[in-house]
């Protein structure tokens, strides 16, 4: 038998399930409609590009199996229903929340369904040991299924890759925006900002280390390369809009907000890394450091006099 190394693309990532009529579509939506959420959200539970979800709910892409998959386990529902190949036992209730009778024993939590704890363990497992040291078998042992279980809703490589980039984007936009709204001026969204982005917490660390190591991936990796590329467009213009609105205000020098931006995130970036390879507590770049630095570096081009 040939020995599992690390996380391995899967031939079957490619399948598209054929959906002329759009009865596929069709179920998908009666799916969302009763978990009760935006359409959005639900693309989120499934870990899945918004965009797509739309283009195959219009008829202009077809889901993988995978995807539906996904969407049976989130709306627990028949994945033989969605294909239009089984009698739905359980018929979907339009308008309420589907139930989660049919979990068993080792079944993912219900906030949010198996899908969402392969990516959740996968982050974590990546953080821990880099993305190329993790197998599908520890991340089916973290899961408590089994390594079909987790090709299952995520057939290859790419795909689980793709899903743990975006729920990380997910999460760090969410986390920004709550800050944002906590703080009383344009000044002080830039501080939270840059507290949220200083590695001080083992969770913060954590992130910082999947981010390091989806970087590299990115270089090789065409999809993560595309989703680097949205992630980073959308981190540079939080920031460009809040220095924008700031120099609006009289309350940050008349710079260009885009190459601001684009300067104060690279230098986050660029401490961040220093921070991560110091050992806590050991001599290095500290997040005392690099918060410093980053406040040092705003007061001198940024704050008006």
């Amino acid at each position: 038998m040939q020995k599992e190394a690390g996380i391995h693309r899967g031939d079957s990532a490619a399948e598209r399930v054929g959906d002329t009529g759009g009865e596929v579509a069709d179920r998908v939506r009666q799916v969302i409609a009763a978990v009760g959420v935006s359409q959005r959200e639900f693309a989120r539970r499934i870990v899945m590009d918004p965009s797509k979800l739309s283009r195959s709910l219009s008829g202009a892409r077809r889901f993988t199996v995978a995807e539906l998959a996904r969407v049976a386990d989130t709306g627990d529902v028949d994945a033989a229903w969605l294909l239009g190949s089984g009698a739905q036992a359980d018929p979907v209730p339009t308008g309420r929340p589907a139930t989660r009778t049919r979990r068993t024993a080792g079944a993912a939590p219900a906030d949010g369904g198996r899908p969402l704890q392969i990516v959740r363990e996968t982050v974590r497992l990546i953080a821990e040991r880099g993305f190329h040291a993790v197998r599908v078998a520890d991340i089916a042992e973290a899961c408590a299924t089994s390594t079909a279980g987790i090709h299952y809703h995520f057939p290859g490589r790419d795909d689980l890759l793709e899903a743990a980039v975006r729920w990380c984007m997910d999460e760090d936009t969410a986390r920004r925006a709550a800050h944002i709204a906590e703080a009383a001026d344009v000044a002080g969204e830039l501080r939270q900002l840059i507290e949220l982005q200083t590695p001080y917490t083992r969770q913060q660390r954590r992130q910082w280390s999947v981010w390091l190591d989806l970087w590299a991936e990115a270089a090789r990796s065409t999809v993560v390369g595309r989703l680097h590329v949205e992630y980073y467009r959308q981190w540079r213009e939080t920031v460009a809009d809040v220095i924008r609105r700031g120099v609006a205000q009289g309350a940050f020098r008349p710079v260009d907000p885009e190459i601001a931006a684009l300067t104060l995130t690279a230098l986050i970036d660029g401490l961040a890394s220093q921070v991560l390879a110091t050992t806590p507590g050991e001599p290095g770049t500290s997040a005392d450091d690099m918060q410093r630095a980053l406040l040092a570096h705003v007061d001198t081009a940024l704050i008006a006099r």
